[in-house]
């Protein structure tokens, strides 16, 4: 089996087909469970954000893969595979494995050395092994992505680089000043309750606004971040929550709106802003409104309004194509083409694993075979003497296994290796499906022990207290 990718990002796409082909929820658990009942795959993971749908398998025809998951893909986003191939990558294997630690690293985001694609990849993983469609291949893949994520922030200075889509948004909302600056006094409106929304709050806060609104469809959820944003020893910002029903109204009062729901249609129409925005006066300037959902919450329309400001995915997109490039990232770089050799390396020498364990299985038969043999030779053997013989006789076959079977690990583990795993089963005539069971087994173990919990920052109470960006 093999690592395959099939994906769209900003960087081959138009936001408009990305905006199309976003997929909710529930459509991802439905693409992964299709994805794992068509023939070529036997693991599926989907990592999607508001700027990249990937799909990964572990598949064993490459061009079978391939076309599987790209019309899956299409299938399940409703744009047609004719329109979506042109904006398809694939990557394959070790390359796959790059593309993956590069997105863990922030290399290929939108806002270069951002770092909350770590609780994004954290998230793919969680749903796949929650579907059961993550094997041990993505299991391990993806584990090792959010640690070599996590070490890139920690080794180097891509921090400096990297800042969040809000950050980014409010920055260029900001235009000729600092956020703070830009900022201070002012009203937000806040519209969504998840983490993207909650950054927003929690940065919004920290840069000083006057109040701060959260509008959501669920209450508690839009009480529980007021509750947070307030509480003492915070910023001291004045907030509170109101139903998705008050947001027109809230509109007229606000400076400053930030919206990121998962509304599959608008949340905010050209119509509803302009009303809004009808009476507003000049020294309250323009209404500022970032859009960082996909699909869209706003009305693209807004951009035509006199009293409206607006910045959304498409306008970041635009912007970070021209935003320079930190030092660091060559150092990052070099991070992550150390650990796809490594990661080779380690999945290489663990496909060999398996038949090693079942020759080692084979032979402690053979010495137990023939010590019952030499027991029924010889009678009158006591305890102590068949104990010793038993030892000896292990002792012997161990030594002879040891150094080919070290060895052949170090071998399988260099590039090409992966055949000395069959070369090992025909000269040792292996039953190919003992070494299949040992194997499964294997998988379900590394599957059961995945612990997630301490690989990668999420946004959490404390980060939206303390931290206005990722």
């Amino acid at each position: 089996m093999s690592l395959l990718v099939v994906g769209l990002s900003h960087r081959t796409a138009p936001v408009s087909v990305l905006e199309r082909a976003s997929l909710d929820p529930g459509t991802q658990n439905k693409l992964l469970q299709d994805t794992l009942a068509a023939e070529p795959a036997a693991e599926a993971a989907v990592l999607a954000t508001c700027n990249r749908i990937e799909l990964y398998a572990d598949v064993d025809k490459f061009h079978a893969g391939v076309a599987e998951l790209s019309t899956l893909l299409a299938l399940h986003s409703g744009v047609s595979l004719e329109e979506l191939t042109p904006h398809l990558y694939v990557h394959y294997e070790d390359r796959a494995v790059h593309h993956l630690f590069s997105v863990a690293c922030g290399l290929d985001s939108m806002v270069v050395g951002e770092g909350q694609i770590l609780g994004q990849i954290k998230d793919a993983l969680a749903r796949g092994q929650e579907l059961h469609t993550a094997g041990r291949l993505l299991n391990d893949l993806f584990q090792q992505a959010l640690r070599v994520g996590k070490r890139a922030h920690s080794e180097t200075g891509i921090d400096r680089a990297g800042q969040s889509l809000v950050t980014f948004g409010l920055e260029q909302l900001a235009t000729g000043t600092t956020v703070g600056e830009w900022a201070r006094g002012k009203r937000a409106l806040v519209i969504g309750a998840g983490s993207m929304s909650s950054l927003a709050a929690a940065t919004l806060a920290r840069a000083g606004v006057r109040e701060l609104v959260v509008a959501n469809r669920t209450a508690a959820r839009a009480e529980r971040l007021v509750q947070i944003l307030t509480e003492p020893g915070g910023s001291g910002v004045t907030a509170r929550s109101v139903a998705m029903a008050a947001v027109d109204e809230e509109l007229t009062r606000a400076d400053i709106v930030v919206s990121c729901t998962g509304a599959t249609g608008l949340v905010l129409t050209g119509e509803a802003v302009e009303k809004a925005t009808a009476d507003r006066t000049a020294p309250r300037g323009p209404l500022a409104l970032l859009d960082l959902a996909m699909p869209r919450d706003v009305d693209a329309a807004v951009h035509r309004l006199v009293n409206v400001r607006l910045v959304d995915i498409e306008s970041l997109a635009e912007a970070s194509a021209d935003a320079p490039m930190a030092a660091d990232v060559d150092q990052v770089r070099g991070i992550v083409s150390a650990e796809v050799a490594a990661f080779g390396a380690a999945q290489r020498a663990a496909h060999i694993t398996p038949t090693v364990v079942a020759l080692r299985t084979m032979a402690a038969d053979v010495v137990a075979s023939e010590v019952a043999r030499l027991e029924g030779r010889l009678p009158g053997l006591d305890e102590k003497q068949r104990a010793e013989i038993t030892q000896t006789v292990r002792r012997v076959v161990d030594k002879l296994l040891h150094a080919p079977t070290v060895r052949i690990k170090q071998l399988a583990g260099e590039p090409g290796g992966a055949g000395y795993a069959d070369a090992l089963r025909t000269l040792f005539d292996l039953d190919p499906e003992t070494v299949a069971s040992v194997s499964r087994a294997d998988g379900r173990a590394a599957g059961a022990s995945a612990v997630l919990a301490e690989l990668t920052d999420v946004t959490t109470d404390a980060d939206l207290k303390n931290r206005g960006r990722v």
